[in-house]
């Protein structure tokens, strides 16, 4: 469905070049849900926009929906639908002719719009919502307005930019429900982006991670925690300067790997994490450091991210604003 080798995006800003993207090689297999992750500023969003034509690349090649991304971009948005990070709802409309205007741009007619339009109201728990204003909708019920929208035309193939940002629990959990079932009973392609690691672990089938505009790793998220060898311990401190102590600690553990500094929390990984927490405990305590919280888990996609790009994703800020656009494109 999506097939994309060596793409890339330079950009000129004041008299500089800039490598938003140097090279991505992606593959997404139709009825696939594909996570892509990236900490703010790796990539991720200049790639999804050149996916979805709303940026030119500058080098490489990409078929998407079965249209190459530079001969027919008209072609790929003709098959593909993209739900943006924003929302597309105008808060004055009514929700039935916001999605009605939206089919009749794909060339439907007004009773096919309305047919489509009122069963994916159906489909969408959007009973009795069609001449409800945006405005007067919850979050949850307006990103599942905005997903109707991208559905209209039925594309098989839907981009979903932080579909669930600013949603609460409820309206999350809710909101993968339905994006499961975009391709377990319609068989949808899902391009989803997402600063939640909890949902990218549920909902998709593969992940790929990008960092520095390339794809540094990418696979089941059981596979990419395969790759976390051992035991996470984390470690809060009460004085911040007191981390690189807890740092230097954590590596005199047996088989401990070098640990990290998140701010007040430093994060290590051992081969057997019960019995290294206790010698752990014992030494911060014979070193007069005053701890706020510790613990030891097992890998999670957390982890994996801060392996391979040096960052806590959860740290990077919940879709955090996109950067200025550049002056002028460098081709």
């Amino acid at each position: 469905m999506i097939h994309a080798r060596g793409l890339a995006r330079t950009f000129r800003k004041r008299k500089q070049e800039v490598h938003a993207v140097v090279g991505v090689d992606l593959d997404v297999a139709e009825g696939e849900i594909v996570g892509f992750l990236g900490p703010n500023g790796a990539g991720k969003t200049t790639t999804l926009r050149m996916l979805t034509t709303l940026l030119e690349p500058t080098a490489g090649t990409a078929t998407v929906a079965g249209c190459d991304l530079r001969v027919d971009p008209v072609g790929v948005r003709r098959r593909i639908g993209y739900v943006s990070q924003s929302g597309s709802t105008a808060p004055e409309a009514r929700a039935g002719e916001e999605v009605v205007d939206h089919a009749r741009l794909y060339g439907m007619s007004t009773a096919e719009a309305v047919e489509r339009g009122q069963r994916l109201f159906g489909e969408l728990d959007l009973d009795g919502l069609w001449e409800r204003q945006p405005k007067a909708m919850s979050g949850g019920q307006r990103r599942r307005l905005d997903i109707a929208m991208g559905l209209i035309h039925q594309p098989g193939l839907v981009f979903l930019d932080e579909p669930t940002t600013g949603l609460d629990p409820q309206a999350r959990a809710n909101l993968w429900q339905h994006i499961r079932a975009l391709r377990e009973e319609r068989g949808t392609t899902v391009f989803l982006t997402t600063h939640y690691l909890d949902e990218a672990d549920a909902l998709c089938d593969r992940i790929l991670v990008i960092d520095h505009g390339s794809i540094v790793a990418e696979g089941t998220p059981d596979e990419l925690k395969s790759q976390v060898g051992g035991d996470v311990l984390t470690v809060t401190v009460e004085r911040p300067e007191q981390a690189p102590q807890v740092a230097e600690l954590i590596g005199r553990l047996p088989g401990a790997e070098p640990a990290q500094l998140l701010g007040d929390r430093v994060v290590g990984r051992v081969p057997h994490g019960g019995r290294a927490l206790v010698e752990l405990v014992r030494a911060l305590d014979a070193a007069g450091v005053v701890v706020s919280g510790i613990e030891s888990r097992r890998p999670s996609l957390d982890d994996v991210f801060l392996g391979l790009t040096g960052r806590s994703l959860r740290e990077s800020g919940a879709a955090g604003p996109a950067a200025p656009a550049p002056e002028v494109a460098v081709r």
